[in-house]
Protein backbone atom coordinates (compact mmCIF):
# COMPACT_ATOMS: atom_id res chain seq x y z
CA UNK A 1 0.00 0.00 0.00
CA UNK A 2 1.22 3.35 -0.65
CA UNK A 3 2.22 5.84 2.19
CA UNK A 4 0.59 8.74 2.71
CA UNK A 5 3.69 11.08 1.71
CA UNK A 6 3.50 9.21 -1.78
CA UNK A 7 -0.47 9.13 -2.23
CA UNK A 8 -0.26 13.08 -1.48
CA UNK A 9 2.33 13.59 -3.86
CA UNK A 10 0.80 11.68 -6.64
CA UNK A 11 -2.56 13.37 -5.66
CA UNK A 12 -0.51 17.03 -6.23
CA UNK A 13 1.28 15.78 -9.41
CA UNK A 14 -2.16 14.36 -10.70
CA UNK A 15 -4.08 17.92 -10.24
CA UNK A 16 -0.93 19.64 -11.76
CA UNK A 17 -1.07 17.33 -14.32
CA UNK A 18 -4.79 17.71 -15.43
CA UNK A 19 -4.57 21.74 -14.73
CA UNK A 20 -1.18 22.15 -17.10
CA UNK A 21 -3.93 20.81 -19.85
CA UNK A 22 -5.42 24.28 -19.64
CA UNK A 23 -5.44 26.43 -23.25
CA UNK A 24 -6.07 29.31 -21.30
CA UNK A 25 -3.06 31.24 -20.68
CA UNK A 26 -2.36 33.93 -17.58
CA UNK A 27 0.77 35.36 -17.37
CA UNK A 28 2.83 32.76 -19.78
CA UNK A 29 0.76 30.01 -17.94
CA UNK A 30 -1.63 27.87 -18.17
CA UNK A 31 -4.86 29.78 -16.58
CA UNK A 32 -6.02 27.09 -13.69
CA UNK A 33 -2.42 25.48 -12.89
CA UNK A 34 -1.30 29.13 -12.27
CA UNK A 35 -4.47 29.40 -9.84
CA UNK A 36 -4.24 26.32 -8.33
CA UNK A 37 -0.85 27.38 -7.54
CA UNK A 38 -2.10 30.95 -5.98
CA UNK A 39 -4.48 29.08 -4.06
CA UNK A 40 -1.98 26.40 -2.38
CA UNK A 41 0.24 29.71 -1.63
CA UNK A 42 -2.83 31.78 0.05
CA UNK A 43 -3.46 28.33 2.26
CA UNK A 44 -0.18 28.63 3.10
CA UNK A 45 -0.12 32.12 4.34
CA UNK A 46 -3.71 31.59 5.59
CA UNK A 47 -4.06 28.45 7.32
CA UNK A 48 -0.07 26.77 7.66
CA UNK A 49 -1.53 23.83 9.91
CA UNK A 50 -4.09 22.50 7.20
CA UNK A 51 -3.79 19.01 6.90
CA UNK A 52 -2.57 17.83 3.25
CA UNK A 53 -6.18 16.82 2.56
CA UNK A 54 -7.18 20.89 2.54
CA UNK A 55 -3.89 21.04 0.94
CA UNK A 56 -5.18 18.83 -2.23
CA UNK A 57 -9.13 20.30 -1.65
CA UNK A 58 -7.41 23.62 -2.25
CA UNK A 59 -5.54 22.65 -4.76
CA UNK A 60 -8.30 21.22 -7.21
CA UNK A 61 -10.86 23.42 -6.48
CA UNK A 62 -10.86 24.69 -10.01
CA UNK A 63 -9.84 21.54 -11.81
CA UNK A 64 -9.99 20.79 -15.21
CA UNK A 65 -12.39 24.59 -14.83
CA UNK A 66 -12.45 25.40 -18.78
CA UNK A 67 -14.12 22.37 -19.56
CA UNK A 68 -17.47 23.90 -18.61
CA UNK A 69 -17.06 27.19 -20.04
CA UNK A 70 -19.54 30.29 -19.01
CA UNK A 71 -20.78 30.41 -22.76
CA UNK A 72 -22.27 26.90 -22.78
CA UNK A 73 -24.70 27.91 -20.57
CA UNK A 74 -27.73 30.86 -20.85
CA UNK A 75 -26.27 33.90 -20.39
CA UNK A 76 -28.51 35.22 -17.95
CA UNK A 77 -28.45 34.88 -14.30
CA UNK A 78 -30.33 31.58 -13.66
CA UNK A 79 -27.78 30.32 -16.26
CA UNK A 80 -24.82 32.12 -14.62
CA UNK A 81 -25.99 30.53 -11.03
CA UNK A 82 -26.39 26.66 -12.99
CA UNK A 83 -23.12 27.01 -14.54
CA UNK A 84 -21.14 27.50 -11.00
CA UNK A 85 -23.42 24.48 -9.69
CA UNK A 86 -22.22 22.47 -12.37
CA UNK A 87 -18.67 23.13 -11.57
CA UNK A 88 -18.85 22.44 -8.08
CA UNK A 89 -20.03 19.17 -8.96
CA UNK A 90 -17.88 18.59 -12.03
CA UNK A 91 -14.83 20.13 -9.40
CA UNK A 92 -15.72 17.81 -6.62
CA UNK A 93 -16.25 14.69 -8.95
CA UNK A 94 -12.96 14.86 -10.72
CA UNK A 95 -11.06 15.35 -7.67
CA UNK A 96 -12.22 12.57 -6.05
CA UNK A 97 -11.35 10.38 -8.99
CA UNK A 98 -7.74 11.81 -9.13
CA UNK A 99 -7.55 10.63 -5.64
CA UNK A 100 -8.89 7.74 -5.95
CA UNK A 101 -6.29 7.27 -8.91
CA UNK A 102 -3.54 8.30 -6.21
CA UNK A 103 -4.41 5.46 -4.29
CA UNK A 104 -6.60 7.38 -1.06
CA UNK A 105 -9.56 5.74 0.44
CA UNK A 106 -13.87 6.58 -0.21
CA UNK A 107 -13.52 8.49 3.28
CA UNK A 108 -10.83 10.58 2.38
CA UNK A 109 -12.42 11.16 -1.21
CA UNK A 110 -15.33 12.31 0.22
CA UNK A 111 -14.06 14.36 2.62
CA UNK A 112 -12.12 16.46 -0.64
CA UNK A 113 -15.54 16.47 -2.34
CA UNK A 114 -17.62 17.65 -0.08
CA UNK A 115 -14.81 20.78 0.43
CA UNK A 116 -14.40 20.90 -3.03
CA UNK A 117 -17.91 20.93 -3.87
CA UNK A 118 -18.75 23.89 -1.55
CA UNK A 119 -21.04 21.42 0.74
CA UNK A 120 -22.38 23.22 3.79
CA UNK A 121 -20.21 26.67 3.68
CA UNK A 122 -20.44 28.06 7.02
CA UNK A 123 -21.18 24.81 9.17
CA UNK A 124 -18.83 22.61 7.48
CA UNK A 125 -15.08 23.67 8.43
CA UNK A 126 -13.59 22.19 5.27
CA UNK A 127 -15.81 23.47 3.25
CA UNK A 128 -15.26 27.04 4.72
CA UNK A 129 -11.57 27.25 4.46
CA UNK A 130 -11.56 26.33 1.04
CA UNK A 131 -14.62 29.29 0.42
CA UNK A 132 -12.11 31.58 2.51
CA UNK A 133 -8.81 30.53 0.09
CA UNK A 134 -10.98 31.47 -2.73
CA UNK A 135 -12.20 34.65 -1.48
CA UNK A 136 -9.31 35.90 -0.13
CA UNK A 137 -7.11 34.34 -4.12
CA UNK A 138 -9.92 36.70 -5.66
CA UNK A 139 -9.17 39.87 -4.01
CA UNK A 140 -5.22 39.71 -4.11
CA UNK A 141 -4.51 38.46 -7.62
CA UNK A 142 -8.16 38.73 -9.62
CA UNK A 143 -10.30 41.64 -8.61
CA UNK A 144 -8.53 44.29 -9.92
CA UNK A 145 -8.18 42.29 -13.28
CA UNK A 146 -12.20 41.81 -12.92
CA UNK A 147 -12.81 45.29 -12.27
CA UNK A 148 -10.96 46.54 -15.30
CA UNK A 149 -13.15 44.04 -17.80
CA UNK A 150 -16.08 45.47 -16.33
CA UNK A 151 -15.43 49.55 -16.43
CA UNK A 152 -18.96 49.94 -16.92
CA UNK A 153 -20.61 48.53 -14.00
CA UNK A 154 -21.73 50.80 -11.38
CA UNK A 155 -20.25 51.55 -7.83
CA UNK A 156 -23.52 50.07 -6.54
CA UNK A 157 -22.41 46.95 -8.55
CA UNK A 158 -19.39 46.51 -7.10
CA UNK A 159 -20.50 47.23 -3.55
CA UNK A 160 -22.79 43.99 -3.76
CA UNK A 161 -20.16 42.21 -5.61
CA UNK A 162 -17.39 42.92 -2.96
CA UNK A 163 -20.12 42.26 -0.32
CA UNK A 164 -21.01 38.81 -1.34
CA UNK A 165 -17.79 37.53 -0.95
CA UNK A 166 -17.14 39.30 2.17
CA UNK A 167 -20.17 37.56 3.81
CA UNK A 168 -18.91 34.34 2.32
CA UNK A 169 -16.05 34.49 4.34
CA UNK A 170 -15.00 33.45 7.73
CA UNK A 171 -14.26 35.81 10.27
CA UNK A 172 -11.06 34.72 10.75
CA UNK A 173 -10.33 35.29 6.45
CA UNK A 174 -11.53 38.83 7.15
CA UNK A 175 -9.34 39.33 10.05
CA UNK A 176 -6.33 37.99 7.43
CA UNK A 177 -7.49 40.17 4.89
CA UNK A 178 -7.62 43.19 7.11
CA UNK A 179 -4.07 42.74 9.12
CA UNK A 180 -1.79 43.50 6.41
CA UNK A 181 -0.73 39.75 5.47
CA UNK A 182 -3.31 40.27 1.88
CA UNK A 183 -2.32 42.33 -0.59
CA UNK A 184 -4.99 44.26 -1.85
CA UNK A 185 -5.81 45.57 -5.09
CA UNK A 186 -4.24 49.54 -4.94
CA UNK A 187 -7.30 51.72 -6.71
CA UNK A 188 -9.66 49.96 -5.10
CA UNK A 189 -9.11 49.60 -1.33
CA UNK A 190 -11.33 52.60 -0.61
CA UNK A 191 -13.97 50.74 -2.07
CA UNK A 192 -13.61 47.65 -0.87
CA UNK A 193 -13.45 49.14 2.94
CA UNK A 194 -17.21 51.53 2.21
CA UNK A 195 -17.90 47.63 0.77
CA UNK A 196 -16.83 45.67 3.84
CA UNK A 197 -18.35 48.67 7.07
CA UNK A 198 -21.53 47.50 6.06
CA UNK A 199 -21.16 44.05 5.01
CA UNK A 200 -21.32 42.33 8.54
Amino acid sequence: MSSPDSRYLRALSLIDEANQRDPNQDQGQPKELLYSQRMSDMLQRFRPDADALMQLAVRAQHVERWTLPRADFPMDKPGYHQWRTTLYGYHARRAGELLRDAGYDEADIARVATAVGKQGIKQNPDSQLVEDVAGLVFIEHYMAGFAAAKADYSEEKWLVIIRKTWRKMSDDAHRFALSGALRLPEGLVPLIQKAISVAD
